[in-house]
Formats: structure tokens, C-alpha cells, sequence
């Protein structure tokens, strides 16, 4: 038996598995997640025509001014409550959720629960 032994070459692999069978349309945009070790990075992107829309991270200045962190829970949930909040600005309501490969689990959960708090629906 072969076992991967790169995590991240594993983690793109399911991440293009997914991608195949989740796109974003200008109804319903793909909510993709980024996570690094320190931070965080959500983006709502319409596929059709390749447009990032809305995107918040734990690396902007917006977020650097509450004094949290981007590489635990809790300010992973306060990302989501801030691309719900610019989604909800643009009339987005819907999206499909794109885990990057991650599990849904930890940082990601939270930034998903963090944005159906804010509004948005998935």
C-alpha cells in the first residue's frame, strides 16, 4: 500500500475532485476558502464569467483592527460574518460552498457557520 506522504498534494487533488461538480453561476456563486496557517481567505466567485464578487480575509486591515487572530475558530467565524455581510451588500443571498479540499471541520466550519449567521444561505 502507497500512502501520500504530502498533505497538500492530497488536499488539491480532493480539491479538484470537488471543483468538477460544484461551479458558481450569477444566481448561485461559489463561496470558496482559503486557509494558511496564520490566516484565513474567503471569496464568492461567479464561474460563468470569471469574477471574484465579494472577499474578506483575516489579513486586512478591517479585520487587524479587532485584535483577533485569523489562524483559530474564532476569527475564522468572523470572516464569515464578513463576506456574508459585503454578499448582503451586492444582493447575494445564495452560494454553494467550496471547502478547498479541506475537511469540514475546525477553521472551515466556522467560517461557514460565521456566514450563515450573517444571511447567507447554502
Amino acid at each position: 500500500m502507497i500512502i501520500n506522504k504530502n498533505k497538500n498534494a492530497s488536499r488539491k487533488k480532493r480539491h479538484m475532485r470537488v471543483r468538477t461538480k460544484i461551479t458558481g453561476t450569477a444566481q448561485k456563486p461559489r463561496l470558496n476558502v482559503y486557509r494558511s496557517l496564520n490566516h484565513i481567505y474567503a471569496q464568492i466567485i461567479d464561474d460563468v464569467s470569471q469574477q471574484t464578487l465579494v472577499a474578506a480575509s483575516s489579513n486586512e486591515p478591517a479585520f487587524r483592527e479587532l485584535g483577533k487572530s485569523g489562524g483559530n475558530v474564532e476569527g475564522a467565524r468572523i470572516v464569515g460574518q464578513m463576506i456574508a455581510e459585503r454578499a448582503l451588500a451586492k444582493d447575494i443571498e445564495k452560494v454553494v460552498l467550496d471547502r478547498g479540499g479541506h475537511k469540514y471541520h475546525g477553521r472551515v466550519r466556522a467560517l461557514a457557520e460565521g456566514a450563515r449567521e450573517g444571511g447567507l444561505d447554502f
